[in-house]
């Protein structure tokens, strides 16, 4: 995991299931070194890069919801 530049051209995107105002979630966008995370009530706060394998691991784990506290 690395924190990855500030890149202004990324594309961020979040999940079609966010709420109406969009300010309760995780964004990403996709890096050249992988995908990069951020949390959408704090854009310019601290973003997160993992690689692409390692997203769809967590990907895959949030759909088969895995990950409750």
């Amino acid at each position: 995991m690395r924190t990855p530049p500030d890149n202004p051209q990324l594309i961020w995107r979040k999940a079609s299931r966010s709420s109406a105002t969009g300010n309760d979630c995780v964004e990403i966008a996709s890096t050249h070194h992988g995908v990069a995370i951020r949390d959408s009530k704090n854009p310019n706060g601290p973003k997160l890069t993992l690689s692409r394998s390692q997203w769809r691991g967590i990907a895959a784990h949030i759909t088969a919801d895995e990950l409750k506290p």
